[in-house]
């Protein structure tokens, strides 16, 4: 060899595939801001009208979800800068750090929110009666979210895309939340003497419900920051396409570093002893390549190359 080698270039689909992700997430994000303005629009009508707290927690609810889904999208745009020289790794943890600040921003919203409904029904007015369709606007969104639900969870299933799905379940979260709002308006409906503590009651469920998802977003991308060890799959996905190369012998350890859009793989495969220094150059090559079209996410391999020796494990 006269010359140390070029690395070996990505197929487009790889690059394409990434892009392709990241357009998908942001569409979806969008999608989501127009499902939760009409429902916020809605349930106002329906604030003004009966003047419910329940509707009301709900609708701020959508609010702040808005709020974060343009939050998300700043994040994602941020993540998508490539690697510099100040950030080697890249900006995919842009991703996690955006998630987890929401997470935290949740938690304090339904904190607050909770604490003015336990003082809403300490000091209610017991004279102040809910109209009696008050539930049919809580409903209405609950349709409305639950249908954005299923939407997007089709499209994530179709395009194989694990970010979609996590935002389509956040859909589901949201219709769970408004299926609060329907119980405890329909409760009040039948029940109007009670009408007051109910819709207080819901409405303080619902905070705590947000309490709780702000808790779970916030750990999982806590974890995501911490270098968590991520699921069992990822690890089998690689270690299936470095066995794939020819050349490559066994694997041992595997360490993956997944951080929103991106992740990066450290690999030790196992060459034949008497390999030549070029030609094992030549094999971690072609493993990074594999490794990458396996996993379109992968910014980057690590390729150690140690001897193979049978039944040495």
């Amino acid at each position: 060899m006269s010359k140390f080698p070029n690395p070996l270039s990505l197929p487009k689909d790889v690059y394409l595939s990434r892009i392709q992700r990241n357009r998908l997430v942001v569409r979806a994000v969008r999608l989501g801001i127009i499902f939760r303005l009409f429902v916020i629009f809605f349930e106002l009508i329906g604030v003004i009208w009966i003047n419910s707290s329940t509707l009301f927690l709900d609708a701020i609810s959508s609010v702040t979800d808005v709020v974060s889904s343009l939050f998300l999208i700043f994040c994602i745009k941020l993540a998508q800068r490539p690697p510099d020289h100040d950030h080697p790794f890249g900006h995919g943890r842009y991703e996690p750090m955006g998630g987890l600040l929401l997470g935290i921003l949740l938690i304090v919203l339904g904190g607050v929110m909770f604490f003015q409904q336990i003082l809403g029904f300490l000091y209610q007015d017991a004279h102040h009666p809910l109209h009696p369709w008050a539930w049919l606007f809580s409903l209405i969104a609950m349709v409305v979210l639950e249908t954005a639900y299923r939407i997007l969870i089709s499209i994530a299933r179709e395009s194989h895309s694990p970010a979609l799905a996590v935002d389509a379940f956040h859909y589901r979260m949201d219709s769970l939340t408004s299926l609060f709002a329907t119980i405890a308006l329909v409760v009040a409906a039948i029940w109007p003497a009670w009408g007051v503590a109910l819709d207080h009651s819901g409405a303080a469920a619902i905070a705590f419900f947000m309490i709780g998802m702000g808790f779970f977003a916030a750990r999982e991308n806590f974890h995501q920051l911490m270098d968590r060890v991520p699921e069992a799959h990822f690890f089998k996905l690689v270690q299936q396409a470095a066995l794939r190369t020819s050349g490559v012998q066994g694997t041992e350890k595997i360490r993956i570093q997944r951080y929103g859009p991106d992740a990066h793989v450290d690999i030790d495969i196992e060459v034949q002893p008497s390999l030549s220094v070029d030609r094992a150059h030549k094999v971690s090559q072609l493993v990074r390549r594999n490794i990458q079209e396996a996993w379109p996410a992968v910014q980057d391999v690590t390729v150690h190359i140690e001897p193979y020796y049978p039944n040495d494990h």
